[in-house]
């Protein structure tokens, strides 16, 4: 019942309810409510396990969290019936009153149009596929085309959000983006005509491109150096990225013709297999003797040498039993999410504000790629690099 489930293709209508419940609950529960109190209200050519079988009501989605004993989720159902039938089922499912033996509250959110989302979507790659085919029908013009049109794209560099970021014109607009590192790779991108990407301006993630992140499809397209791979790092730990694009090793992306911006595009990954382009020695790295691996429980050593060049993390208990393994990207957010965490070791930067997050769950140790400038260092928690842990990495 994952967020990554794929609905069938001829899913029309999203029905979206939340639900509050005045006790602790769990997925099954909501669920077992659902089919349950409905069953055989309208019959069988309404009833939910008919309709699931027959392949007109998808999976039901359950995200949920707990605090002071209460519970409050969303519930998600795709629908390909017709309208009508559709409200039905979302009034069936708002009558629900009571999951597992607890009194429950379910409100519905909306009833949304899917198909309006994928025609817009069907709309935003046919623009794609007409800008790739008319700049590559004409690949003679691609330097005559950076020439003549910098002059009036340069116009086009808009200032967005309230950090005044560079960007193209359609940053607000556009359903995805792409997040380039400066302002000069901004007015490289308009004279192809991609007018939906901002610049991160630096190393610090602004909080303009983290809010960003939260609500469209997002591409990093960075430069094939050592710079970019830093900005790769500290970006997923902090926004959910969805795609890495490089520029080739050694080059940057304001120095690049329309032919190699497009191509770097088109190979896009998703951020789960991203790796820095090309291999680069790794960087001499200290471990003071004050801080010795032995020192450590083996099982953080071992996380520790698992995880490099992962971007991923692990929570461990006292015992250091993992509680928990999840993208870096997600560690920050969903750390409250686990109790009794004492150890995290993940493969991403020891920024201030994990470390208070870390301080407030009563975290003990915590292990990262590298550690950012902080401005304190709670007494309670020790903090290391994955290099002193497991050593220097092998070739």
């Amino acid at each position: 019942m994952g967020a990554n489930s794929q609905y069938a293709p001829t899913t029309k209508y999203m029905i979206v309810a939340r639900f509050e419940v005045e006790g602790v609950v769990e997925k099954p529960d909501v669920i077992g409510a659902i089919f349950g109190q409905t069953e055989g209200l309208f019959g069988p050519d309404l009833d939910l396990r008919e309709l699931q079988k027959s392949g007109r009501i998808g999976r039901i989605e359950i995200q949920l969290e707990s605090k002071q004993d209460k519970t409050f989720g969303v519930i998600t159902i795709p629908s390909s019936l017709d309208k009508t039938s559709t409200a039905i089922i979302a009034a069936a499912v708002q009558s629900v009153d009571r999951i597992g033996p607890c009194i429950a509250k379910v409100t519905l959110d909306k009833v949304a149009d899917i198909r309006e989302e994928k025609r817009k979507v069907i709309l935003d790659k046919a623009k794609d596929i007409l800008r790739t085919w008319v700049i590559e029908d004409s690949p003679s013009t691609d330097e005559m085309v950076k020439d003549v049109s910098g002059v009036i794209r340069s116009a086009d560099v808009a200032e967005f959000g309230a950090d005044h970021l560079p960007a193209g014109p359609d940053v607000s607009t556009s359903a995805a983006i792409i997040f380039v590192e400066g302002r000069a790779d901004i007015v490289n991108l308009l004279r192809c005509g991609i007018r939906n990407a901002v610049a991160i301006e630096g190393t610090k993630i602004p909080r303009t491109i983290i809010e960003l992140a939260k609500t469209k499809e997002t591409t990093a397209f960075l430069d094939g150096d050592r710079g970019g791979d830093l900005i790769l790092k500290e970006l997923m730990q902090v926004a959910p990225v969805d795609y890495v694009a490089r520029a080739p090793l050694g080059k940057e992306v304001e120095e690049l013709v329309p032919k190699e911006i497009l191509k770097a595009l088109r190979e896009k990954v998703p951020v789960e297999t991203a790796r820095p382009p090309g291999t680069r020695p790794p960087e001499p790295v200290h471990v003071p003797s004050r801080q010795p691996p032995a020192q450590l429980p083996q099982n953080v050593v071992v996380k520790a040498r698992e995880l490099r060049g992962s971007l991923e993390g692990v929570l461990l208990d006292q015992n250091q039993n993992e509680v928990a393994r999840l993208p870096v990207s997600e560690l920050a957010g969903k750390l409250a999410d686990y109790q009794g965490v004492d150890t995290i070791v993940f493969d991403g930067v020891v920024t201030q504000r994990l470390v208070d997050l870390a301080e407030e769950r009563g975290v003990k140790l915590v292990v990262g790629d590298r550690i950012a400038d902080l401005a304190r260092k709670p007494a309670s928690i020790r903090i290391m690099t994955l290099p002193e842990v497991a050593g220097p990495p092998t070739a």
